[in-house]
């Protein structure tokens, strides 16, 4: 028995399992025929809301396959020998086959089975994580010490110095300056893949956001969409922050933990040649992808106007219960409010075009909408943003580990469980002011700077909040006016050490750090086993005054306790700016024509890309690579980098994030409130508040001509 829908005492009859009725066209969208409504009446894939929730689930298992790269950036630099300049551009790279199809995809968003095709996506996106992962199973095994063929427990001997002068010199390794061309084709292969992925990636990612934002904005109702957009976004914000605790679970693990050695490794995730199983984190998040996918399929092109949905159903079940309804109504049958219906409570679907007309339109279209000042500003200033954004998502957990010396794991977890809870806050108490208060253009223009400008005063501290650099033997240079290049510079020249080893010790002494026992001069080992954990010493250090001992591995940080402060004011501007996100891309979906809205917010996403996510990571890279103080060398190239110059690294990152970006967000900002003024804005925004009507008639009669001496509704009176 189904559900009582109607007067009380009438029950709903269900029509026969052979009944073929059909809906009239004035309840369907873009005037086109439902399916039979015994399907239609008990499937959740007819509501909007079960939309929502199954897109949020899937822009979330989407993000986070996007961002696990991010999590795990300094891991993948350090297991293939990247810079962060190449490590930025394979970030930004999978904006490339992105940016090349989604305006083209967008536009026909509103022709074709959007659902359908955001499925078919999502199992591209879902195949490009697996690919992503692939770099790992045709690798070799990860080699820590170059000092040996094999990594060994004896790789602490092979570090020693060996003074030439008492024994003689030991054939010395395969050096890292030369390799044999099968090695250097294999490493140029699997950066390959991780681009080829990458690519792959921005490609399903294509139509999952912009046909997802459309479809809810179609079918909600014009007080809801602004909420569940919300709620989307919100969401969706998870996706990031669950790549980030992922990745730092993942990188927990030893990178070749389906492939150890007997006798396992010496290695802990303290050592800075530790490398995580950064390949798990992409299989898992591509199986989740996977499984998001599969509602889709099963969604219609086209649903009721969410404020019409009771109406709608009520017609199905009269159309099913009438025995006239065999066949679809004539146009004379159709009731005379069937036409205004269609307009004001169902979306319209544009005209079908063909790729040649579309090639042919697609110029005036794009102009038509580049030139509406509202948009263009919007953009600017989410262009802005998103710079921010897209750097410091990239490269923040990089910079906690080099600046407050602490491991990729905790690093991951501490912007996980922070900055993006932070975050998705904002996000949801944006939606919710706009909502609640009904703002104005002009009030979300103020709201927007209002959050930028508390975001940019907010982060000037993080100038301040950072660890100096180490004393690195050999390349820091002599404090003060002392002679002398370098620290310590030819204190282990009788030891003949090889240049491009790296098994750092510590003197915790003088605080020093050398970059092989060799190079402090140690000849002999000792290993102290605790409880929890063993630890290596070194003695008879002849760079080290008193001869030792120094411990296996980088030295502490005195200022690691800065990590959680830093984080705290990171999460709160976080916080502010994401406030203005979803006030800004209502900007959007009410200050465009109808017929153009995919196309628009394709545009967006188009424009984002280009000026924002594909060109920041690789900027921030490269000013990254410019506080290098020593680089590992492999084949003869530059590769990661060992050591950076801590407050060059501090101060040009948060140059580039509290710099130009804000200050040009603050502008079109400005330039949207003020440049404009209330009249102009006012006539730029041919559309309704967010908030709920009253009275249904008058959202009507806005859409017609005003009588003369009739007050015209403006958006300046919310001022």
């Amino acid at each position: 028995m189904g559900p009582r829908i109607g007067p009380v005492g009438e029950e709903a009859q269900m029509p026969d399992k052979d009944t073929k009725a059909m809906m009239s066209v004035e309840d369907t969208p873009g005037g086109k025929a439902c399916p039979n409504p015994q399907d239609l009446r008990p499937s959740v894939f007819y509501s909007i809301k079960f939309f929502v929730l199954c897109h949020s689930l899937l822009q979330l298992a989407q993000l986070m396959i996007s961002g696990y790269l991010k999590s795990s950036i300094s891991t993948v630099e350090k297991r293939f020998g990247l810079s962060s300049q190449t490590s930025g551009l394979l970030a930004a790279f999978n904006e490339v086959g992105n940016t090349a199809l989604i305006v083209f995809v967008s536009y026909f968003g509103s022709r074709v089975h959007r659902p359908r095709l955001i499925g078919y996506g999502a199992v591209v996106v879902a195949l490009a994580g697996l690919l992503m992962s692939l770099p790992h199973f045709i690798s070799e095994p990860y080699r820590y010490d170059h000092t040996s063929p094999v990594d060994m427990p004896q790789d602490y001997e092979a570090s020693l110095c060996q003074p030439t002068t008492l024994v003689p010199a030991p054939t010395p390794a395969p050096s890292n300056s030369s390799c044999s061309s099968n090695t250097e084709a294999q490493h140029l292969a699997v950066v390959g893949i991780m681009f080829m992925a990458q690519t792959l990636l921005g490609v399903g990612s294509v139509p999952i956001q912009p046909f997802g934002i459309s479809y809810i904005d179609d079918f909600a109702h014009n007080s809801n969409s602004p909420l569940y957009l919300g709620i989307l976004f919100a969401i969706t914000m998870m996706g990031p922050g669950m790549a980030y605790g992922l990745g730092g679970l993942m990188l927990r693990l030893y990178v070749d933990i389906d492939r150890m050695p007997e006798g396992g490794i010496r290695l802990t995730s303290k050592d800075p040649r530790w490398v995580g199983a950064w390949w798990l984190g992409f299989l898992i998040s591509a199986a989740a992808v996977a499984l998001a996918a599969i509602p889709y399929f099963f969604f219609p092109k086209e649903m009721p106007k969410e404020k019409h949905e009771l109406r709608f159903r009520r017609r199905v079940l009269a159309a099913s219960a009438s025995t006239v309804s065999k066949g679809e109504d004539s146009p004379s049958e159709k009731s005379p409010g069937a036409s205004q219906e269609k307009h004001d409570g169902l979306a319209q679907i544009a005209p079908d075009l063909t790729v040649i007309q579309f090639i042919k339109v697609f110029p005036r279209v794009l102009l038509r909408t580049l030139r509406h000042p509202i948009f263009l500003l919007v953009v600017l200033s989410q262009v802005c943003t998103s710079s921010m954004v897209a750097g410091m998502a990239t490269f923040l957990p990089k910079f906690l580990e080099r600046q407050f010396s602490v491991t990729a794991s905790y690093a991951n977890l501490l912007i996980g469980s922070l900055t993006i809870p932070s975050a998705i806050m904002g996000i949801v108490l944006g939606g919710v002011l706009v909502k609640r208060l009904h703002l104005g253009p002009m009030r979300c223009g103020i709201l927007c700077l209002l959050g930028a400008l508390s975001c940019l005063l907010l982060s000037l501290p993080l100038f301040f909040m950072g660890c100096p650099t180490h004393q690195i033997a050999g390349i820091t240079r002599q404090p003060g006016n002392l002679p002398g290049p370098e620290l310590f510079p030819a204190c282990s020249e009788p030891c003949s050490c090889p240049l491009d080893d790296f098994n750092p010790v510590c003197d915790p002494r003088a605080h020093v750090e050398y970059l092989t026992p060799c190079q402090a001069g140690c000849t002999s080992p000792v290993a102290q086993e605790a409880l929890d954990k063993s630890q290596v010493f070194y003695t008879n250090c002849s760079c080290v005054a008193g001869g030792g001992p120094v411990s296996a591995g980088s030295c502490d940080s005195a200022c690691s306790h800065l990590v959680l402060p830093f984080m705290f004011l990171v999460s709160l501007g976080a916080a502010l700016a994401s406030l203005t996100h979803t006030p800004s891309f209502m900007l959007i979906l009410r200050g465009v024509k109808k017929e153009d809205k995919t196309l628009a917010v394709g545009i967006q996403f188009m424009l984002l890309r280009v000026l924002a996510w594909m060109p920041s990571p690789v900027i921030h890279g490269s000013a990254i690579d410019t506080t290098c103080v020593h680089w590992a060398q492999s084949c003869g190239r530059r590769a990661v980098c060992r050591y950076y110059d801590h407050d060059l690294l501090r101060n040009r990152v948060q140059r580039l994030e509290d710099g130009i970006v804000p200050m040009l967000e603050l502008t079109g900002d400005k330039i949207q409130q003020f440049l404009l003024g209330p009249e102009q804005t006012s006539q730029c925004l041919a559309w309704r508040p967010f908030g709920p009507q009253t009275h249904t008639g008058k959202l009507q009669q806005a859409d017609a001509a005003p009588e003369p001496g009739a007050k015209s509704h403006d958006w300046s009176a919310n001022k």
